[in-house]
């Protein structure tokens, strides 16, 4: 995940060692948990991905599965051009959520580079990376991790917080050198989507990527400061994933939405 990526790799979530994820509250500026008002469970959803003009580039799905004390949460992506993305991560959420294991695998031209990354709790990491022209790069290492990293994560800590907070947690962005990015979530306003007749709330979270002050003036000078992003969530007594739009791959801005599948005709059965 580079840093034009690191917004959705995650996402959704539909959509992670034991250790505090932390939030900020605007009325407060001491750190403290992100509490979990909704527990996640078994999910069967799908996805699509746009471009900016709404046109699908590819189609998804998110499986998500009870295991333990754990939770499995894994997210595909076919695209049209053939390029595959998956997502997996593991996590706990036993009064917070916390991440377990993360496994990050794309590949094709959609993507500058082939990819496969795991990352566990305890800060054990590996790489490989491959170029179109077939350079294979591998490392492992170990990185010091702050008890809040969140990779696939993003969404389900939105549909966690309530309007008017703010939550700022860290993602490792594969480069494909591990890098740790602070990210700030908070609540920007309210829009509105029809289901049926009725207007149903929607809350809108802006996702900043925030850079130390010598990463953010080397990213200014060389046109590569990540951009923001945004995320809408239904806001009523179950809280839904509706939309995230940002950059993901290449740099453009995409759109993730819920995508209704189309019944097609039973195999065995001829109509008149």
């Amino acid at each position: 995940m580079s840093w034009k990526q690191l917004k959705l790799m995650a996402v959704v979530g539909a959509i992670l060692s034991p250790g505090a994820l932390t939030a900020q509250h605007t009325a407060s500026k001491e750190p403290a948990p992100v509490a979990v008002r909704f527990t996640e469970g078994s999910v069967h959803g799908f996805l699509e991905l746009q471009d900016g003009r709404g046109v699908r580039i590819a189609s998804g799905e998110l499986l998500q599965l009870p295991a333990g004390r754990s939770i499995e949460s894994t997210l595909t992506f076919r695209f049209a051009d053939r390029s595959y993305f998956e997502e997996s991560v593991t996590f706990t959420q036993q009064r917070v959520f916390a991440l377990q294991k993360y496994h990050l695998v794309q590949r094709g031209r959609s993507f500058a580079r082939d990819l496969d990354a795991t990352l566990w709790s305890d800060g054990h990491y590996v790489v490989k990376s491959t170029s179109h022209d077939g350079e294979v790069t591998r490392d492992a290492g170990q990185l010091d991790l702050p008890h809040d990293v969140s990779n696939g994560l993003v969404v389900t800590l939105a549909k966690n917080l309530r309007v008017g907070d703010t939550a700022t947690v860290h993602l490792v962005a594969f480069t494909p050198n591990p890098q740790l990015v602070e990210l700030r979530l908070s609540f920007e306003g309210t829009d509105s989507i029809l289901v049926g007749d009725r207007h149903q709330p929607l809350a809108r979270f802006l996702v900043k990527p925030h850079l130390s002050a010598l990463k953010g003036f080397f990213a200014k000078l060389l046109g590569k400061l990540p951009a923001d992003s945004r995320i809408w969530v239904l806001q009523d007594r179950v809280p839904a994933f509706i939309r995230f739009e940002g950059p993901l791959y290449d740099g453009a801005v995409w759109r993730l939405v819920l995508a209704a599948p189309v019944m097609g005709e039973p195999r065995g059965v001829k109509r008149k």
